[in-house]
This record gives C-alpha cells, sequence and structure tokens, in this order.
C-alpha cells in the first residue's frame, strides 16, 4: 500500500493554490511505497485545463514512481483520457488533487487509472 508524508502533501496543495486558476503539475519521490517529495520539472507548462512536461528534463531518478496534479478550477479528481495516457508511461502511482486543495481533496490511481489507497502520515 502507497503511503505520502503529510508535509507533502501539504506542499502538494499549497502549489495547486498558488497555481490556481492554472494546474499545478509535477512527479512524486518515494522510498520503498512512501512517498515523501515531489519533483517540479524545468519547463513545466502550466495552462488552465492542462500541465505539459518536457520529458527531456525529467532526471534519471530511480526514486521517482508517479506523478501529480490539480484539476481546478471544477474539483472533480477523475483522469482523463490525456492523463490515462501520462499515467501509463511515467509511473505506478499519480494523485488528482482538486478544489478547495484540502488534505482530503486528492484521489490517487494506479498506472491504468484504477484508484488506490494511499495513506496519509
Amino acid at each position: 500500500m502507497w503511503s505520502i508524508k503529510r508535509r507533502t502533501l501539504l506542499m502538494i496543495m499549497e502549489a495547486s493554490k498558488s497555481s490556481y486558476p492554472k494546474e499545478f503539475g509535477a512527479f512524486l519521490r518515494a522510498y520503498k511505497d512512501v512517498i515523501y517529495e515531489i519533483a517540479v520539472l524545468p519547463g513545466t507548462i502550466q495552462g488552465d485545463h492542462h500541465t505539459i512536461f518536457l520529458m527531456y528534463t525529467k532526471p534519471i531518478d530511480f526514486s521517482i514512481v508517479g506523478t501529480v496534479h490539480s484539476h481546478p478550477p471544477s474539483g472533480v479528481r477523475i483522469p482523463s483520457d490525456e492523463d490515462l495516457h501520462m499515467f501509463s508511461n511515467t509511473g505506478p502511482v499519480h494523485i488528482i488533487v482538486g478544489y478547495p486543495f484540502g488534505e482530503g481533496d486528492f484521489t490517487a490511481f494506479r498506472r491504468d487509472g484504477r484508484e488506490v489507497e494511499v495513506r496519509v502520515i
């Protein structure tokens, strides 16, 4: 089962609030099954309905296990077809956060788009 450090989740929520009304996006770092940090890629493009990662700036880093991005302003935390495509290529766990970006306003997904539990520690 995946876990995320509370401070990391709060950092994600604050970054999402700061980016609002544009999307926030980053990569997740984990040790074993504990997500402990985010990695923001240089040149990431934030839009009203998209985040574009410049994948050539992604470091070779085996601690990167997936992605996180926000879904403003709707707060709907259901992956789009584009999200599912990204999930399938970028790691085993992905998080979508939604407005109003509180501690419980996130949903995690597997690479195939099925929900997975992520415990806050």
